[in-house]
């Protein structure tokens, strides 16, 4: 890390180790290639590699950087195969339980850095992959998607800080890119005197599960189980799941689809790192009859039973059959828009969109896992909007990786310029 090469893992004192990652970051490199003379030696170990996401990331890390090491971590042998094959010499397949720390570490013992795409994150009760990195001294990114996962990654930041260790916590596509689109839609509004941020909104979109399998159908069964928290002026509010709607309008590839409440991670962290007063999520799939069986489930579905992994797994295991069918005839879009409101009247936004989510979940998270590997990072656990998980200069760079391949991508442009102002229906909170 910083100006070391990272096969020596991060046993450097940390202020030197900050120092030297400082004076490199300042100005990024604007090719999205990295230096192979930089990070050619390093090990990467995806965790759930043989999954969608996880898949997606090694696919998206191979062609960004060929150089790296790739370790395709899980606990299916024939899977793996698959995937190395598909990889190429500079990879393998390590056979590992994420739920057993010895193996854990075992695993971490040659590695640089370790991303966890091993989810769901709803209802674990313990960041075993977390404290393997750390007790180890290896870099740490996940694709983690749930509140309480999240902060209580965030609780282990102290602890990081002493080894010597980067780690940045939700850093996949949403959240994750959502995040750091919002942090720079905050620092321009700022710096452009454009008025003191009031409002922001994230709004997304897949058509279908985006291809990316039963985690994300028992993720979305979780989420609603869960009362939304959103924050209006100030106050933290709890909403029901899956109202709320807005028709909001995601321009070129997608336009205009409904979207509902759902509990984010990226809600809180936006309010209480970039000090927005006014923050909410929605999320919004398609076909339609999607939105209306999620909003019964969440209507007449006990909590507890959204909170039991035994029976969520019931339902994805009858549910996953009927969606890879209607995924085949919806496609697997995927489009994030995020609005900015400025105490001045000011309004901005930021909309990412991709033809194909199981491959744009991909490069979300190899972008972040360059970023630390460069040493963007400072020894922590961070959200990705702190300037010390993704600094402010590095955060161009992040977004040209993440979107590679996206059909629509804007950043800090007026509603007008994009589309029409989103129609707000049924919300008694202006949020």
């Amino acid at each position: 890390m910083g100006g070391a090469p990272l096969h020596l893992k991060f046993s450097a004192p940390p202020l030197m180790v900050s120092s030297v990652r400082k004076r490199e970051v300042s100005k990024p490199n604007t090719d999205l290639a990295i230096p192979t003379d930089k990070i050619k030696n390093s090990t990467v170990l995806i965790l759930g590699g043989t999954g969608r996401v996880g898949g997606s990331t090694a696919v998206a890390l191979s062609k960004l950087s060929p150089h790296l090491q790739i370790h395709v971590g899980g606990r299916n042998r024939e899977k793996g195969a698959e995937t190395v094959e598909k990889l190429g010499k500079k990879s393998k397949f390590v056979e590992v339980d994420i739920n057993k720390l010895d193996a854990l570490e075992a695993a971490l013992k040659d590695v640089d850095l370790v991303v966890h795409a091993a989810g769901p994150f709803q209802q674990v009760g313990r960041c075993t992959v977390l404290e393997a990195a750390i007790h180890t001294k290896t870099a740490y990114i996940d694709v983690c998607d749930d509140t309480s996962y999240a902060f209580r990654a965030k609780s282990l930041c102290e602890e990081a800080m002493e080894a010597n260790v980067p780690a940045i916590t939700t850093s996949g596509i949403c959240p994750g890119v959502s995040n750091v689109m919002a942090a720079e839609l905050v620092r321009a509004a700022r710096e452009e005197g454009k008025g003191e941020p009031e409002r922001l909104r994230f709004s997304y979109y897949t058509a279908g599960t985006g291809g990316a399998g039963p985690t994300i159908l028992a993720t979305s069964f979780f989420l609603l189980g869960e009362h939304v928290v959103a924050y209006c002026k100030g106050e933290k509010v709890k909403l029901k799941p899956y109202s709320g709607m807005l028709n909001v309008d995601f321009g070129k590839g997608v336009r205009k689809k409904d979207v509902f409440l759902l509990n984010l991670p990226e809600v809180r962290t936006a309010h209480e790192v970039l000090r927005i007063p006014t923050v909410s999520a929605r999320f919004g799939t398609a076909p339609v009859f999607w939105n209306w069986g999620m909003a019964f489930l969440a209507n007449h579905l006990p909590q507890e039973f959204l909170r039991d992994r035994s029976k969520v797994q019931h339902l994805v295991d009858f549910f996953n059959p009927i969606v890879r069918v209607v995924d085949g005839i919806a496609g697997e879009h995927v489009s994030m828009r995020v609005d900015l409101e400025c105490s001045n009247g000011c309004n901005t936004l930021g909309i990412f969109t991709h033809r194909r989510l199981s491959v744009s979940v991909g490069f979300a998270a190899a972008a972040f896992v360059l970023a630390v590997l460069e040493g963007s990072t400072q020894p922590g656990v961070w959200f990705p909007e702190e300037p010390d998980g993704i600094t402010v200069e590095a955060r161009q760079l992040l977004l040209e990786r993440a979107s590679q391949g996206a059909i629509n991508f804007v950043m800090n442009k007026p509603p007008w310029m994009v589309e029409m102002e989103p129609n707000e229906i049924g919300l008694g909170i202006h949020m």
